[in-house]
């Protein structure tokens, strides 16, 4: 069973808090405010909770999965202004899409996407910001490069695409402190030159600022339960 899809009303409401707890968190951990972008992760959420966003300011949206990505947000662009973020696993196959609708691609996490992104980059002549994913837990059943490939990985991508590459995002294993997955990821970051940590979502984002999040991942603190 799902949970009822709140009142556009509700949805400003759950915004102003999600606001006012990043500023919070970004002030307690001696940071600008300014310096932590919200993405509204509005998967599995309709247009009408997407407009309803849009219509109190928000301009970052997350989606996992391309389809649903095309479906629900292109016509928006008509009437306002956003970026887009792919945030799930991408398949090589819907890597021309996704580079056709997103702004940013945060999920590069191997070799053959890496050729793929390339590719669409090529034929689309449309380059989004990418954020390359570390698999931090070592969890076999979530998207990521792992830690060990990742250095290497990163200084591939930093090759390849240059400028675009502006970061890394990860998703720690459920369960567990996130500090060491934050913290480490923010290493590796810095390690490479790399200014963009996504990371940090409903139950853990103000951790994340506090570890350095620059971008966090917020949807059903906004939109409600999937």
């Amino acid at each position: 069973m799902t949970d009822p899809q709140p009142a556009p009303a509700a949805i400003v409401e759950n915004l102003r808090r999600v606001r006012d707890r990043i500023a919070n968190a970004a002030i307690a951990a001696g940071r600008d405010p300014e310096s932590v972008t919200l993405v509204a992760v509005s998967k599995t959420k309709p247009v009408d909770a997407v407009r309803a966003a849009l219509d109190a300011g928000q301009t970052v949206f997350g989606e996992n999965r391309v389809q649903e990505a095309a479906e629900k947000f292109p016509s928006l662009r008509t009437s306002h202004r956003f970026s887009l973020h792919i945030i799930g696993g991408l398949q090589t196959n819907k890597a021309r899409d996704a580079v056709r609708i997103a702004d940013v691609i945060e999920t590069l996490d191997r070799p053959r996407l890496a050729d793929a992104v390339a590719a669409a980059i090529a034929k689309e002549h449309r380059t989004p910001t990418l954020l390359i994913e570390v698999n931090t837990g070592g969890e076999t059943q979530k998207s990521g490069v792992s830690r060990d490939d990742a250095d290497g990985f990163i200084d591939d991508c930093k090759g390849r695409f240059g400028a675009a590459l502006a970061g890394l995002m990860c998703v720690p294993p459920a369960g567990e402190d996130p500090r060491p997955h934050f913290t480490w990821l923010a290493d590796r970051a810095a390690r490479h030159g790399l200014g963009t940590l996504s990371m940090g979502m409903s139950a853990d984002f103000e951790i994340a600022i506090a570890c350095g999040a620059t971008w966090v991942r917020v949807g059903s603190a906004i939109f409600g339960g999937r």
